[in-house]
């Protein structure tokens, strides 16, 4: 693995033009990211009331080729961001991780990650077993819908061991997409969603922008492709599956708003993306009047509100004040 820039992944609210120069050590960077005491201040900045909180390293360590240090570095991780949210309970609701080494280490991952109070597991893109269509994850999807907890596949976290990108380094960023798109047509070709069909996947920071183009080719691949190129038998179609058990984390996707009647806009998130450096803080409420003008209003409480809290089990009566301002 090479070398990842933890300055760079933090420069939200730093132009990037600014940020190879502005962020070089610790002190440079947010506290908030790891002293709790100031992140209330820095979601007040934003106009946000709570956060449901991902990693950062962590989602880089998720393509590290030793699982069994990824093992000792996840364990660490969710002791600590169960410490970091223990601040303020209400508003730092943070997501564990796993390692996923066995199908049955993952359920006691589950297990265990519930009952430190986080709201979900984020999962590695590439599992130490097989592959996630097998047979032999069915028990722990189906811990996974038996303990009411969604599981996360993040754009930087499904690579593999290595990202390979064509040409400049900047294509990366397209690049990214490609890997929650490939776990996503997985699950659903392989059958998993069938099989489980209360299972609810998240799709972290991939945007929204393309949900109708792409399930639509998922229907056409099923009907005109699968007979040569083989497909599990499926009683849905598979864009059905793709709208109703995934759900879509996004944060400067204007085009996501605009195509809210072509989707399930109840499977839709908006993020803020702090502390990282393709984050719309502190400007999010000025980047969001204008993007949301094409919603109704329902829709617009829904994807930037209702849907994260139905999901992530969060409790709106204890901040209604705030978001009544």
């Amino acid at each position: 693995m090479g070398k990842f820039r933890i300055a760079v992944a933090a420069g939200a609210g730093v132009p990037p033009e600014q940020r190879t120069e502005r962020l070089k050590n610790m002190s440079d960077l947010h506290r908030s990211g790891w002293d709790a005491s100031y992140r209330l201040a820095d979601q007040a900045k934003d106009g946000v009331a709570a956060e449901i909180i991902y990693p950062t390293v962590g989602m880089i360590l998720c393509n590290h080729p030793d699982i069994d240090f990824k093992v000792g570095c996840f364990n660490a991780y969710n002791r600590w961001i169960a410490e970091y949210c223990a601040f303020a309970p209400n508003r730092l609701l943070g997501v564990g991780q796993t390692a996923m080494r066995t199908p049955q280490e993952g359920i006691r991952d589950i297990e265990a990650i519930k009952a430190a109070g986080l709201r979900g597991i984020m999962m590695p893109g590439v599992p130490g077993v097989e592959d996630y269509d097998s047979p032999i994850y069915d028990d722990f999807w189906a811990a996974a819908v038996e303990n009411d907890i969604p599981l996360a596949f993040h754009i930087l976290a499904v690579g593999g061991h290595e990202f390979k990108y064509r040409g400049e380094k900047v294509n990366i960023f397209s690049m990214v997409l490609r890997g929650v798109q490939d776990v996503i047509g997985m699950m659903i070709f392989g059958g998993v969603f069938e099989r489980h069909p209360k299972l609810k996947i998240v799709c972290v920071e991939g945007d929204a922008g393309w949900l109708p183009h792409w399930g639509h080719r998922l229907d056409r691949a099923y009907v005109e492709h699968r007979h040569h190129l083989g497909s599990r038998g499926l009683t849905k179609m598979p864009s059905e599956y793709f709208f109703e058990n995934i759900y879509f984390t996004f944060q400067d996707d204007p085009i996501a708003f605009r195509c809210a009647d072509m989707m399930n806009w109840k499977r839709l998130m908006w993020a803020n993306d702090f502390p990282h450096s393709d984050a719309t803080w502190p400007n999010s409420q000025k980047i969001l009047e204008e993007h949301t003008r094409c919603v109704t209003e329902e829709q617009k409480r829904a994807i930037l509100c209702d849907n994260a809290a139905d999901l992530y089990k969060i409790d709106l009566t204890t901040f209604d004040k705030m978001l009544a301002a």
